[in-house]
C-alpha cells in the first residue's frame, strides 16, 4: 500500500467519522403554533429553544411527515455574498487587488420554507434561481480572527436566493431585487458535524441539473466571511451568512420547480408561482 493510498484511507474514515457525529434539526408548525426540534430517523424529538441557543429534548415527539417544515433558520440579519464563485463573477473581478466580499444584506422577512412558493410579483419578469449554502451562526461573533471563526458557526442548510435581474440592474440598490417577500427559500434541514468547506451543492431547474460547484471554489469561504463580517458588524446566534451561487443562473416562470441538493444536508424544492 503507497502512502497516498494511506492517507486516501486516513481521509475517509475522518469523513465517515465526521458524518456520523452530525445532528440535524429542524423548525416546524404544529397545532398553530412555531417550534424547533432534533430530527432522528423521521422523527422530531421537540426542543425547549433553537439547538444553537442550547434548545433540550422536551419529551414531546412527532413524525415528520406530520408537520409542516418551516425554514430551519431564525435570524435577525441575513448576509448574502455576490460574485463568491469564480464562474459568476465580472470580468476582471480576481484580479483587481482590492478584492473584498461583494457583501449585502436583505430583510429576513423575504425568508420562506421548503413547502412554500416563491412568489414572481405580479409587476416581476424576470425572476432567476440562485443554489446557495447557507450557514447559521452559533454565538455572538465580534472582531473574530480567522483561525477561529469556525468555532462560531453552527451548521449548514441549504438557500435559493430568488433574484429579479431587471430590478438588480435597474434599481441603486439590490434590495428589492433580492430582498422582496418570498424570495429567499431555506431548508429543510440543519445540520451540524459537516466539512461546509468541500460540500457538493447542485441545482436542477424543473428535474434538469443548471447548477453545479463544491464549496471549496468560494472565493471567500465561510471563515473569512465570518471573520470579515465580524469586523464591521456583530453577529448573534441565528443569524447566517449565504455562499453566493455558481455558474449560470436562469429564469423561472410560474409553475417551475427549482431543487437545490446539498451534500449532507438534503434537498430545498420550491414551485414558483404569479403574485396578484
Amino acid at each position: 500500500m503507497t502512502f497516498k493510498t494511506i492517507i486516501a484511507a486516513l481521509l475517509g474514515i475522518l469523513i465517515a467519522t465526521s458524518s456520523a457525529f452530525a445532528e440535524r434539526y429542524v423548525r416546524y408548525e404544529q397545532n398553530d403554533k412555531i417550534l424547533w426540534g432534533e430530527l432522528v430517523d423521521g422523527i422530531i424529538h421537540q426542543l425547549s429553544d433553537a439547538p444553537y441557543l442550547g434548545g433540550k429534548r422536551t419529551g414531546d415527539i412527532a413524525m415528520e411527515d406530520a408537520v409542516k417544515l418551516k425554514a430551519p433558520v431564525d435570524p435577525n440579519l441575513s448576509f448574502m455574498t455576490a460574485f463568491n464563485y469564480r464562474d459568476h463573477t465580472l470580468p476582471g473581478y480576481e484580479q483587481d487587488p482590492t478584492l473584498r466580499p461583494g457583501l449585502f444584506t436583505v430583510p429576513v422577512s423575504s425568508i420562506i420554507g421548503p413547502e412554500d412558493d416563491l412568489v414572481r410579483p405580479a409587476d416581476a419578469k424576470n425572476f432567476h434561481y440562485e443554489a446557495e449554502m447557507v450557514v447559521v451562526i452559533g454565538k455572538r461573533a465580534e472582531n473574530v480572527a480567522l483561525e477561529d471563526a469556525g468555532d462560531y458557526i453552527f451548521g449548514v442548510t441549504i438557500g435559493n436566493d430568488g433574484s429579479e435581474r431587471d430590478w438588480q440592474a435597474g434599481d441603486i440598490q439590490w434590495l428589492r431585487a433580492k430582498g422582496s417577500n418570498n424570495f429567499n427559500a431555506v431548508g429543510p434541514h440543519l445540520v451540524t458535524g459537516l466539512n461546509y468547506t468541500d460540500l457538493d451543492i447542485e441545482g436542477r431547474h424543473n428535474g434538469v441539473k443548471s447548477q453545479g460547484a463544491n464549496s471549496s471554489g468560494m472565493i471567500f469561504n465561510f471563515n473569512y466571511m465570518v471573520h470579515y463580517i465580524s469586523k464591521y458588524f456583530t453577529l448573534e446566534p441565528g443569524d447566517i451568512i449565504w455562499s453566493g451561487t455558481m455558474g449560470d443562473t436562469g429564469p423561472m416562470e410560474p409553475g417551475d420547480v427549482y431543487e437545490i441538493t446539498v451534500e449532507g444536508v438534503g434537498t430545498l424544492r420550491n414551485k414558483l408561482v404569479q403574485g396578484e
